[in-house]
């Protein structure tokens, strides 16, 4: 094969490694193609795991881009999150993927150190064992083994529950939508959790909530409130973003929104809306997220 070929049939793999550590499509399209720049400046011959060497090259890239983005995070206006990706229906047909990419797991990936959080995602996620981890990032085999045990730990006491039920989030999420058409705050309310949670991303730049809002009452309140006041007219579809049922919101053509369910056991705990344009850039486009690559 070609050296364009190898990084080819490579990329759904470096994107998905540089998405894990940055939580930002963008940034990780950026790092992807800063390492398809320096893959043409290798001679192949000299690369006896192309694979491998790849993965390195990304995790280092998205190392550098990790310490100067979650400095720029400390200045972020409102709540925080992840750029949602849009996926395939079957998605969450692997499980350690589905939920390595859910919000809320990337969310608890926010709260480790760029080292911890690029070891864990290779370690947990990916497989690599901690002497193939020690040669991506620079570290010596025993740090690594130290680095994953931090991080596996400081994870495992966050983990948010993950359980994903497709059929039945998809039902949730059309009587969600009704419900919050037609005003209903009893119905909005039978479908959440009591402890229900909803964040709201505008990075500053469109309205939203500053805080979480929080309670099933609350949070219907909130939801009908908004759609009284700002979803007239707006398009509609329903949607697949980091393996989670999710809905995406037009105006004139242009993405608006897009809200995504996290459900358990047949209620929604937590609704991430993210409205900040410059994290919806890539919505339209589906993302294959995967977990292997060519050898």
């Amino acid at each position: 094969m070609t050296t364009a070929q190898v990084f080819a049939e490579n990329r759904a793999l470096l994107f998905t490694v540089a998405y894990e550590i940055l939580g930002s499509a963008a940034d990780a399209e950026d790092v992807v193609q800063d390492s398809y720049l320096r893959w043409q400046d290798v001679d192949p011959t000299t690369v006896e795991h192309p694979r491998a060497y790849l993965v390195q090259v990304v995790t280092r890239l998205a190392l550098n881009h990790l310490r100067g983005a979650q400095r720029r995070r400390e200045d972020y206006i409102g709540n925080w999150l992840p750029e949602p990706v849009s996926t395939a229906p079957d998605a969450a047909d692997d499980a350690v993927l589905a939920e390595s990419v859910s919000i809320a797991m990337l969310l608890v990936l926010e709260t480790l150190k760029p080292h911890e959080r690029a070891v864990f995602v290779l370690d947990e996620v990916f497989g690599y064992s901690h002497r193939e981890i020690a040669e991506m990032v620079g570290k010596s085999a025993g740090a690594v083994r130290q680095i994953a045990h931090r991080a596996r730990n400081h994870v495992h006491a966050r983990r948010p529950r993950f359980v994903p039920d497709p059929e039945t989030s998809s039902a949730i999420v059309v009587q969600f939508l009704h419900a919050a058409a037609t005003g209903d705050v009893r119905q909005l309310m039978s479908l959440m959790a009591p402890g229900v949670v909803e964040i709201t991303d505008g990075g500053g730049k469109v309205t939203a909530a500053r805080i979480p809002v929080v309670g099933a009452e609350r949070v219907a309140t909130y939801v009908i409130g908004l759609a009284r006041k700002s979803m007239a007219g707006f398009g509609v579809s329903l949607t697949t973003c980091n393996a989670l049922p999710a809905v995406l919101f037009t105006n004139d053509g242009r993405v608006d929104s897009v809200l995504v369910f996290d459900i358990d056991g047949g209620l929604i705990r937590s609704l991430y809306a993210v409205r900040n344009p410059d994290k919806l850039g890539h919505i339209t486009n589906v993302k294959t997220l995967t977990r292997t690559g060519a050898p």
